[in-house]
């Protein structure tokens, strides 16, 4: 008894000065947040944008630098897997919310199925090649002892990637939920996210000398099923739950407790299984929103209850847990910054001029094709993923690392003000869509 008795007020000690740091850490990121967010509103950029930066910002790339003692008593007197946590369930309801923010029934029409996988093909060959090209000319000088292949394809699999998230918070904030152009690039980037996150499991495996054509096929296999017993399974069920409970809840257009936890069981649950599926459990929370998508007024209600906590109090902490893992300071010289220069060129003509050119052929105007085109660009910080791996494995250096980090948040500052200009340029009655 003596002994319990010494360890109890222990353990409750070393519990509460967790929460201590979790708390304080909490509160300057959604201090941060808000305040990221308004500033980027000022500027004509997304709340997103904003918050992204002061992600960036409380990292070691500025508050790390100039309060080191300060942040090292904030960010790293606990261990980092709380922030970590918080900031994937807060991506995993983000993702079920953009599933369902999005009207698919464009789709419908055999055109728009025909540019989604143009666009697609477009969006994930050119970039992915030419990021292997610089990936592996670059490996001597900027990632020296590594395999050259390995780090081209790391760097190819990191240029093809679309920010599925990011790219949905700036088309909400935008008003292109509902526009066909959203509809197209929002279908055209989920795909290719998904691609990309199978191309990060070969290149892993094949770095690891683990790779296995069966256990893969298997992988992709697993993951069509999943997709199928989705839609033709767990859809019918449920939407015809949903309903029931909705409508239970006197007409009244807001979720009730039962609905609620029915709705965060089977999103947590379909995230699990991408997650077994070896994709990363974000899709499995945008597969359950898109089932959902033409609830309408299930997604008001979802957005009042829980969406705009979602947004204030998770995303937040999403961006500055990423933020604390970057380091942009290492590139101090000019060669560096040239190098910098021309990663950040051949990405945006990789994801960019392909899209552009594959929405010209496709017969769209040059307004049209310029919205795709910047949209398919649009990085955030999704791809960090990929380079954190990649970093772990040391297969890129780490200015290669804040090189792509800083082509993320360019090519992510450059999506709303370009879409501001080329939208106002589209007659309403024509979208050329």
């Amino acid at each position: 008894m003596a002994a319990t008795a010494t360890v109890q007020p222990t353990s409750v000690h070393s519990a509460e000065t967790l929460l201590f740091f979790v708390l304080l850490q909490l509160t300057i990121i959604t201090l941060a947040g808000r305040l990221g967010g308004v500033l980027a509103q000022r500027f004509r950029q997304a709340i997103v944008t904003g918050e992204i930066i002061a992600g960036i910002l409380l990292g070691p790339s500025l508050f790390g630098s100039l309060l080191p003692g300060v942040f090292e008593y904030v960010f790293r007197s606990t261990p980092t897997q709380s922030m970590y946590v918080l900031s994937q369930i807060g991506l995993i309801l983000l993702m079920f919310n953009i599933g369902m923010e999005f009207d698919f029934w464009h789709l419908h029409e055999k055109g728009n199925r025909e540019l989604v996988t143009r666009i697609t093909i477009a969006g994930l060959v050119a970039p992915f090649v030419l990021g292997l090209g610089i990936g592996y000319y670059s490996a001597g000088t900027l990632s020296p002892g590594t395999d050259p292949l390995l780090s081209g394809l790391f760097v190819a699999t990191a240029f093809s990637i679309t920010a599925l998230p990011v790219l949905g918070r700036i088309m909400i904030e935008c008003n292109m939920h509902d526009h066909p152009l959203g509809v197209v690039a929002i279908s055209a980037a989920a795909i290719t996210d998904l691609v990309g996150w199978l191309l990060l499991a070969v290149v892993t495996a094949i770095t690891l000398a683990q790779f296995d054509v069966l256990n893969f096929a298997l992988r992709a296999g697993g993951i069509a099923l999943f997709g199928a017993i989705c839609w033709w399974g767990v859809r019918p069920l449920l939407k015809a739950a949903v309903r029931r409970l909705f409508q239970g809840n006197n007409g009244t257009g807001q979720i009730n407790d039962n609905l609620l936890a029915l709705l965060l069981v089977v999103i947590f649950a379909a995230a699990m299984c991408t997650y077994q599926l070896g994709v990363f459990a974000v899709f499995g929370a945008f597969m359950i929103g898109v089932l959902l998508h033409d609830e309408t007024a299930l997604l008001r209600a979802w957005k009042e209850r829980v969406g705009r906590f979602v947004n204030v109090f998770f995303l937040p902490i999403f961006f500055t847990y990423t933020g604390l893992r970057t380091t942009i300071g290492g590139l101090d010289s000019l060669a560096l910054w040239t190098w910098c220069l021309l990663f950040l060129f051949l990405a945006t003509l990789g994801k960019y001029g392909a899209t552009y050119l594959a929405a010209r052929r496709s017969g769209l105007g040059k307004d049209e094709s310029s919205v795709l085109g910047v949209m398919m660009n649009t990085r955030g910080l999704v791809e960090l993923i990929v380079l954190n791996i990649g970093l772990d494995l040391a297969v890129i250096s780490r200015q290669v690392f804040t090189m792509l980090v800083i082509m993320a948040i360019v090519s992510t500052l450059l999506t709303t003000p370009v879409l501001h200009r080329h939208m106002t340029r589209i007659p309403l009655a024509g979208r050329g869509v």
